[in-house]
């Protein structure tokens, strides 16, 4: 199999010829379609978050299941998939309760007898969350993968892995957005747009879109935003206390900074509650004032895969994408090769886009 390694970070992506083990009795093999680059991916590359290395990064992942381990019966060889990095076991008290991606066995699952992956030098290759899509197959636990429409197109449904299911599943889960409500969602990368999407099917009466790049914010137009914030030309606060009489009901913050993170807080009405989607350092402390909680009620929380359950939510946002209510055709800005990738990150490193998708031959 070929796929493109991170070794060192910071650094670049080098594509390696890598050899995959056969599946266990739950894994499935997975043939890469299309992949999505996330700023989560970005993270690891650039250092600003660390992981093991080397490893594959990528887990926003469309395919095709080529073979499935003695055990697995939810899909089978041709069955279209989609993958999910919140790999669940379906016992824990969790799982159980329908929080997956708070699954106490997450890491155990990922756990197996041999290497799932080896390099040239016969050196063990991670991958990220248990998935590794940056590479033309995948080897995946029967629990990371549901079965989707073919009629989905790949370069799309490779989107509702991470950024859709982050981003509207947060609106409907996580925060449980209420219809007539307003929100603000700061930073219009794809999870941002996602969360937008994710208002406007909940129903919101105001939609407020916050970033500094001007292309984002017309592309958030498109996507529901009824109103847009320039962060780099007025206070984002008083912008949306303006808009709002007062502030808003729900606020996401979709960049992963300190700053913006307190800024999600400060921007709510009382009784709002304020969701946490980028991935903030921990050398990043939130400072926001006691008073803001205990005086005008507000909450915080955190939303991690958009608090899924992707095994029900994704085959719906396929039927909200067929039906014409979910935009994804738009939301790719660019399709690359797996040897542009670094490309790509570059990209995204520039701003004002909202999903690169790397695109495989089937």
């Amino acid at each position: 199999m070929r796929a493109a390694v991170l070794n060192s970070a910071p650094g670049k992506l080098e594509l390696e010829d890598l050899t995959m083990d056969e599946p266990g009795p739950r894994e499935v093999v997975i043939r890469t379609a299309a992949v999505g680059l996330c700023h989560s991916d970005l993270h690891y590359i650039d250092a600003t978050w660390r992981t093991d290395l080397p490893e594959v990064l990528g887990h926003e992942v469309a395919g095709v299941v080529a073979s499935v381990g003695s055990e697995v019966s939810s899909v089978r060889a041709g069955d279209h998939v989609v993958t999910c990095a919140t790999i669940f076991c379906g016992y824990c008290r969790y799982c159980t309760n329908g929080q997956l991606s708070l699954c106490l066995n997450h890491q155990a699952l990922r756990t197996r007898p041999r290497p799932k992956l080896t390099n040239a030098a016969g050196r063990p290759v991670g991958t990220m969350g248990g998935l590794g899509g940056f590479a033309d197959s995948m080897l995946v636990h029967e629990n990371g993968v549901v079965k989707i429409d073919k009629a989905m197109p790949f370069d799309r449904a490779c989107l509702l892995g991470c950024s859709i299911v982050t981003g509207v599943g947060a609106v409907f889960r996580g925060a449980q957005v209420q219809p007539g409500s307003t929100v603000a969602v700061i930073g219009c990368g794809g999870v941002g747009i996602a969360t937008i999407q994710g208002a406007r099917l909940a129903g919101a009466s105001q939609i407020i879109a916050i970033d500094v790049n001007e292309h984002a914010l017309d592309q958030a137009k498109f996507f529901g935003a009824t109103s847009t914030v320039n962060g780099r030309e007025v206070d984002s606060v008083e912008a949306v206390r303006e808009l709002t009489g007062g502030g808003v009901d729900y606020s996401f913050e979709a960049i992963g900074v300190r700053v913006t993170a307190e800024q999600a807080v400060t921007m709510l009405a009382p009784g709002g509650v304020a969701t946490i989607l980028g991935m903030i350092p921990d050398e990043q402390p939130l400072r926001i004032p006691s008073s803001e909680f205990f005086m005008k009620e507000k909450r915080i929380q955190g939303s991690l895969f958009g608090s899924n359950q992707f095994m029900v939510d994704i085959p719906r946002f396929v039927d909200y994408y067929l039906q014409g209510r979910l935009r994804l055709d738009e939301m790719v800005s660019e399709r690359i090769r797996l040897d542009e990738i670094n490309d790509g990150f570059d990209a995204m490193r520039r701003g004002g886009i909202t999903r690169v998708v790397v695109e495989f031959d089937q």
